[in-house]
């Protein structure tokens, strides 16, 4: 698949390999696994100098010996005594950088944690001490939120403070799916909205398909589920890393969020636990949940929900992880039974979703939602403000066109639209053939 996108991260990354012509600049790049990270690092510095190195786990000594066989290869400079320490390595790069600008890529960084967490503080140390007299355009890139996040992030840490920026890659956005679709000859809204259910927009994921021709709901679905299908252990092989021996209670909560058991009395009444911490965790250290208020609710309402942030995943505990029994025992005709069962009720949520990405991708809305009253009464489906213009559109999201009612939407909202005095509200319904007017380009 050619590379798509990506266009403000290739600017702000173009921006700081301009300004490490005077002094180094460090970028750290993380995201979930299969984003793309890797691929828009090599991007960026497809023109320049660059130099990439990958952290597995092995030995330091073993790790330095292939990394110092690449800067031979690369860089006519004599290397003098035994380096077997990444210190070493890192120091050698920077004085390489002092006599020209040198693009570093290190990709894995987290796993420094297992081979020898020292590495931090040496690289503190040294970039401390020749940020200033060296030219590195430094990008390190991180799969495991939580760990890149800690290394980071929190202030007891030697990297605290030291990146230049901190980049967030998210999955495809709806344009870039479109776009994606158009070039391999598949133009249709509903392919368009399966791409956007079993992928979320995930570059691998969709390179996977599109790969495959699976360019219709029903081949999606064959490649999907099938017993060599790479999809089938991808939940556990993206997550398992990250939630370590605690992964059995975190798979639990995700499935049950995934399933349509969004709030916390619920979830715990089931697991017949506490599981705030939990919910915390997914939310704050990992970003595979979010939490979800009605629209205009206070900050400190305790009325909310969670939701999955990653379509694919929710797909995946869904579908996938609940059906663990037929998956392992390769019934897969039994799970494709259950996905033809439960589809159109499990996607109307996610055409919400579909939509509230539509509205904040067209840049005329400050803030876009869902509006629900306690014991889930007078539930509006997409509320979007301009409080600049003054003005609130409010939205009945419904796969069947037939069953919008706009009269009862209009009842629904009173309680919300009195608390916007003077804003000039649009009612409208919204099925999947109404998309197209809101796909844009995407900046």
């Amino acid at each position: 698949m050619k590379f798509y996108d990506r266009r403000s991260e290739l600017t702000e990354l173009a921006l700081l390999h301009s300004q490490a012509a005077h002094a180094a600049k460090m970028t750290v790049l993380t995201g979930r696994r299969r984003v793309g990270k890797t691929l828009l690092a090599l991007e960026s510095a497809r023109q320049h100098t660059c130099l990439y190195l990958f952290v597995s786990r092995k030995s330091e000594a073993l790790l330095c010996a292939e990394y110092l066989d690449e800067i031979r290869k690369r860089f006519a400079m004599p290397v003098i005594g035994d380096i077997r320490t990444f210190k070493d390595i890192f120091a050698l790069l920077i004085e390489i950088s002092r006599a020209q600008r040198l693009t570093v890529i290190i990709d894995e960084f987290q796993e420094f944690l297992s081979v020898n967490p020292a590495v931090y503080s040496e690289i503190q140390r040294l970039w401390d001490l020749h940020q200033h007299a060296c030219r590195m355009n430094l990008i390190l890139i991180g799969s495991v939120y939580s760990l890149m996040h800690k290394i980071f992030q929190d202030a007891k840490e030697p990297l605290f403070g030291r990146a230049d920026r901190l980049i967030m890659l998210k999955p495809f956005g709806i344009a870039t799916l479109r776009e994606v679709l158009a070039d391999a000859g598949a133009t249709s809204l509903n392919l368009l909205f399966d791409y956007y259910v079993f992928t979320g927009g995930l570059p691998k994921y969709v390179d996977l398909l599109v790969t495959n021709a699976a360019l219709s709901h029903a081949k999606i679905i064959d490649f999907m589920l099938h017993p060599n299908s790479p999809f089938v252990q991808e939940g556990r092989h993206v997550l398992i890393e990250e939630f370590g021996k605690d992964y059995g209670t975190y798979f639990s909560i995700l499935e049950l969020i995934a399933a349509g058991k969004t709030a916390r009395p619920e979830i715990e009444s089931i697991l017949e636990t506490n599981v705030g911490g939990f919910l915390d965790r997914l939310e704050h250290d990992y970003a595979i949940v979010a939490k979800v208020k009605p629209f205009n609710a206070k900050p400190l309402a305790r009325l909310q929900r969670y939701r999955m942030v990653d379509n694919f995943l929710c797909f995946w505990f869904r579908f996938i992880y609940r059906n663990r029994s037929a998956v392992e025992t390769g019934n897969f005709t039994y799970v494709k039974d259950i996905l033809k069962r439960d589809y159109a009720t499990y996607c109307g949520r996610l055409l919400e979703w579909f939509y509230h990405d539509l509205f904040a991708a067209t840049g005329n809305y400050n803030r876009i939602g869902s509006y629900w009253e306690r014991g889930n009464q007078n539930e509006i489906d997409l509320v979007a403000v301009n409080d600049l213009t003054k003005t609130i559109v409010l939205g009945d999201v419904k796969l069947n066109k037939e069953r919008i009612r706009l009269a009862g939407l209009r009842t629904r909202s009173a309680r919300l639209l009195a608390s916007y005095p003077g804003y000039k509200a649009e009612f409208i319904g919204l099925s999947l053939a109404d998309a197209e007017q809101y796909i844009g380009t995407e900046e």
